[in-house]
């Protein structure tokens, strides 16, 4: 129901407006005087105020400002008996959607008011899409209460209100890509540019273009200047994904721009600014990369401001199950089927496998099902190499052969060393706290 509030002291022409209204379809509420005006605005849910200029303890002109402070997606329209350019001026500063002469315009006031609900109406929508955006892109999208993944969900917020930037690690498909979404979104650069770029999938001179932009006429093809990636994300976030591909000579004018805001464009000569928050992602141990001379050291420290490292889907078990059941609810809903259910067998086969690609590799896997699958996901609607794999553990005992059995081991004799001190067993293993303690859950050391 479109709702109109009438603010009018001469009860008759508010009675009579009112009636007017209510046969036009609209939900009507009155009142007398700005008090019982503010009042009404405050717990009610109104689309549009009609204000007379001249109230008992006060004016119109003045509530516009007091209305659009309480909710400001109310438009207000100003009635006034005489008509004012001052007032009318000041009425518009202040936020008013129109103003209008009783009795001369009375036949303007049912159009204006379809088009100030039609505002309404739209600028409803804009939030309810941008609300939609922000969930998605939101710590919220992020699936799974195992404690890896809720350590990272905690860093991540603890970091994304700073301008800090921030290197995210972890095995390819693991949501490297989601986390840097979340970050910008509970910044305070949420609402500017988030830029994504994927170092890997560029030759040099491709991916330098498309970083730093360029000229007209900087080489055959060049016919118009173009923003780089770069410029687009000023004042917003640059994520660059797999930095590690990223070949040397680039990475030193990366740098140049992550300590000075500037850059310049191909075939160009004058500088150019960006104010930009980076966050990089990789799956590579870029510590390694820059110690053998594959990645320069002084970016990595540039970059390595704040790590936050992803677990892997096979140390986050518990997470499947709801990874599992959202991404069959998506496809199921994308393909126009019932949502479908899935078997205890299925469940204990997508629970047991070594997902080497992780959420990206599941997410696959689970669209196949659902097109193979009429009412309920089986074994049979798995990839056979799926379907004929070993759990990755039996009965918690692993294999003596595996790379698995010897971590565990060592980790064992050096906790035992450090005598059950975990920050020095991490520090003597050369890895995070967080990476050790996801170790003792996954291999059961206590």
């Amino acid at each position: 129901m479109k709702t109109v509030l009438i603010i009018d002291d001469e009860e008759k022409l508010r009675a009579l407006l009112a009636r007017i209204l209510k046969s036009e379809g609209f939900d009507v509420l009155e009142a007398g005087d700005c008090k019982s005006g503010l009042k009404s605005v405050e717990i009610n849910d109104i689309d549009v105020v009609l204000c007379d200029v001249k109230l008992p303890d006060g004016s119109g002109v003045d509530m516009v400002s007091k209305i659009k402070q309480k909710k400001s997606q109310i438009e207000v329209i100003l009635l006034t008996a005489y008509g004012n350019i001052t007032d009318g001026v000041q009425a518009m500063k202040n936020g008013a959607f129109d103003y209008i002469v009783k009795g001369d315009d009375n036949d303007k006031i049912i159009p204006l008011l379809n088009r100030a609900i039609e505002k309404v109406q739209l600028q409803k929508r804009v939030k309810e899409l941008e609300k939609r955006v922000e969930d998605k892109f939101s710590f919220q999208a992020v699936i799974g209460k195992s404690k890896a993944i809720q350590q990272a969900i905690e860093l991540a917020q603890r970091v994304a209100p700073n301008d800090t930037n921030v290197l995210l690690t972890g095995e390819t498909g693991t949501g490297k890509e989601v986390f840097a979404q979340g970050i910008h979104q509970a910044s305070q650069r949420a609402g500017k540019n988030f830029v994504a770029l994927n170092c890997g999938a560029f030759g040099k001179d491709i991916l330098e273009s498309e970083l730093f932009g360029y000229k007209q006429g900087a080489f055959t093809g060049a016919n118009k200047d173009k923003k780089g990636l770069i410029e687009e994300a000023n004042n917003g976030t640059l994520f660059l994904d797999e930095i590690g591909e990223m070949p040397l000579e680039l990475q030193a004018k990366l740098l140049r721009v992550l300590e000075t805001n500037e850059f310049i464009k191909l075939g160009d000569t004058k500088t150019s600014k960006s104010n930009f928050r980076l966050i990089a992602a990789t799956n590579r141990d870029l510590k390694i990369e820059s110690e053998e001379k594959r990645f320069r050291s002084d970016l990595y420290f540039r970059l390595n401001v704040f790590q936050i490292q992803l677990p892997p889907l096979r140390e986050r078990v518990r997470d499947i199950e709801p990874l599992l059941q959202f991404f069959v609810n998506q496809f199921s809903t994308k393909m126009n089927k019932k949502t479908l259910t899935y078997s205890d067998e299925f469940l204990k086969k997508m629970e047991t496998y070594k997902w080497v690609g992780n959420i990206r590799e599941l997410k696959n896997v689970v669209e196949r099902a659902v097109i193979l699958s009429d009412d309920q996901l089986d074994i049979e609607s798995l990839p056979f190499e799926i379907q004929q794999s070993e759990p990755a553990a039996k009965n918690g005992q692993l294999s003596a052969f595996s790379m698995e059995s010897i971590e565990k081991l060592h980790i064992q004799k050096v906790l035992n060393y450090a005598k059950g001190n975990k920050a020095e067993t991490a520090r003597l293993l050369e890895i995070g706290i967080a990476t050790l303690y996801r170790k003792l859950d996954e291999y059961n050391i206590h």
